[in-house]
């Protein structure tokens, strides 16, 4: 991984170039990010041709460490006007690093109406017409790119919804069965990709690639020591293989925390029948095509993925997470996994993150678009968003645009975004996070619902989000699965020793602590250059409107929120 391959959709040229020396420790959101405050004018129109698209590669990524191989994509954000770094599993990062590269610059802008794929090979690098792509889902587009290219080469492609411009776009990944299933999904990147006049990346696969060692007996003890722990550890050789993400339905409901029929309480009566539990039943009894246990990118032996199957045991959906329950489930009062999974299915073709759809779709319904819980309604206003119609032009810009347009005033977003299935009236940790990340309302940059704390306590909420959001800083730079993060605590030097044996560096975990520092600057100061705050108001809906069944509600001191990041040199001024 010692290059980037830069990609200008203006001029068609394709270049590799070394890895500048300034990267050569960065990966992942590092590196992302980095790039972004670099290269691109935090003023710019992020559907506009000054904008840069980066896809990154985490510094233990391009081998078969277990929970490595995650991709970050980093942009400014059409949703957030700042910026924003979404990452996911699948293969699109090992293929990357196995072809050489730590990153893919997408630079510049095609011409109107354009589209075009990438091809990236050991002997070839070209853009090609995808214009026989325009309008196809992202199933079929990865079907046909796939039937041309080999099963075994990873994509990275949009949906309609990024054709479209929309809010809601992400970017889809292939798993290792070649499902475009493995979202980048937040942000809106999707639509920044559409902007630039790129349908797709396809990476061919190379079997004589391989990533070098510094120090490869080092390496292969501590990765040995690594995988041990992931076996023996519960969260990661037990829970999550069995039940994967759903699970933590029961367990949020049971804290009051679930967001429900568009946040308007935090408990959901049918949360056991789509949580992990009900779940794992389903899909067992159904067998044929499905599994509850399912790696999403190659070597990881958590496996908390999972297949869906329908009645007959075909493949329904993969993977039915529990941000998806939560947002196409309990927020629009839906308590049935068939129907579930059915739109999340749909948004997956769409290229739509179901977190920001899902949360759209919840405040047309309570406008009275559509009654909660409505399963028919909602599947109506996705092919709304496919077709482009004027309803579904608005829930295609997310939250914020769907609330303007009906008056709603109930709206959960922060910079624009809608936060994660975890209401920041009863998880606080979450909460903090939400107003102060630089990403907006994204529960992945600092999560603390497995803490053992009082969650509805606002005292010493602050510095654990602030702990987490440094720790996920750097966990997102390596590219690793968060949910690596309690091996971590149990070893504070094994992520060091293996960063140290790959690169020949002395790394302890004081370094990785400051390179999670790192992130979160390079994050403000882009921020700050766009004109954004570092803290972000909290909606005044969850400071004023009691959350059942506990009746909580925000009541974090607002100085505390505004001073979280004032040793990195951005106190709030504003």
């Amino acid at each position: 991984m010692k290059n980037v391959l830069r990609v200008n959709m203006t001029s068609g040229i394709v270049s590799s170039q070394p890895l500048p020396e300034k990267y050569q420790l960065l990966g992942g959101r590092g590196l992302s990010s980095k790039v972004v405050l670099d290269e691109v004018p935090a003023d710019c129109d992020p559907l506009g041709p000054m904008n840069k698209l980066v896809f990154a590669v985490g510094l233990l990524g391009g081998t078969y460490l277990s929970s490595a191989n995650r991709l970050s994509v980093g942009a400014k954000s059409p949703l957030t006007k700042g910026i924003k770094e979404s990452n996911a599993g699948g293969t699109t990062a090992l293929r990357m690093a196995q072809m050489g590269y730590r990153a893919v610059i997408i630079e510049g802008q095609g011409k109107p109406g354009q589209l075009q794929y990438l091809i990236i090979g050991k002997d070839r690098l070209e853009l090609r017409s995808a214009e026989n792509f325009k309008g196809l889902g992202c199933f079929e587009s990865a079907r046909l790119l796939l039937e041309e290219w080999g099963a075994k080469a990873a994509l990275a492609l949009i949906g309609p919804a990024g054709e479209k411009l929309m809010n809601v776009a992400g970017i889809a990944n292939t798993d290792m069965e070649g499902q475009p299933t493995r979202y980048s999904a937040r942000g809106g990147l999707g639509a920044v990709m559409a902007a630039k006049g790129l349908k797709a990346i396809v990476i061919l696969p190379d079997s004589r690639s391989q990533e070098t060692m510094n120090s490869p007996e080092i390496w292969k003890e501590a990765s040995k020591k690594f995988h041990h722990l992931l076996k023996t550890t519960p969260l990661t050789s037990e829970t999550m293989p069995k039940f994967g993400t759903a699970l933590t339905m029961e367990l949020i409901n049971s804290l009051g925390a679930v967001p429900t029929r568009n946040f308007s309480t935090g408990q959901f009566e049918k949360a056991e029948d789509i949580g992990g539990m009900k779940m794992r039943e389903l899909i067992l009894e159904r067998g044929g095509e499905g599994t509850p246990t399912h790696a999403c990118m190659p070597g990881c032996l958590v496996k908390c993925s999972n297949r869906y199957p329908d009645k007959d045991g075909k493949l329904l959906n993969t993977p039915l997470e529990y941000e998806t329950l939560g947002f196409l489930g309990s927020n629009i009062g839906i308590g049935e996994l068939d129907i579930i999974s059915r739109l999340n299915a749909i948004c997956n073709d769409l290229g739509a993150d179901t977190i920001e759809t899902g949360a759209a779709i919840a405040i047309a319904m309570e406008a009275g678009v559509a009654e909660f819980g409505d399963g028919a309604a909602a599947e109506s206003m996705l092919q709304q968003i496919r077709e482009g119609s004027a309803v579904g032009q608005v829930l295609g810009q997310g939250a914020v645009a769907a609330g303007k347009h009906w008056g709603i005033e109930r709206v959960a977003a922060y910079k624009g975004q809608a936060p994660g299935a975890y209401d920041p009236r009863s998880l606080k940790v979450n909460g903090v996070t939400y107003a102060t990340s630089p990403m907006g309302g994204d529960h992945t940059a600092g999560n603390g619902l497995f803490l053992k704390i009082d969650h509805l306590d606002p005292v010493g909420k602050v510095e654990i989000s602030h702990n987490l959001q440094i720790t996920s800083g750097w966990v997102d730079t390596l590219g690793l699965c968060t949910f690596v993060r309690g091996i971590h605590v149990a070893d504070p030097e094994l992520f060091p020793s293996l960063i140290n044996s790959r690169y020949g560096v002395n790394w302890t975990a004081k370094d990785l602590e400051e390179l999670g520092e790192q992130v979160i600057t390079s994050e403000l100061e882009f921020n700050r250059l766009a004109g954004l705050n570092a803290t972000e108001a909290v909606p005044d809906f969850f400071k004023l409107q009691p959350l059942p069944p506990h009746n909580s509600v925000w009541d974090i001191p607002e100085e505390e929120l505004k001073n979280i990041w004032s040793e990195l040199g951005f106190p709030e001024v504003n």
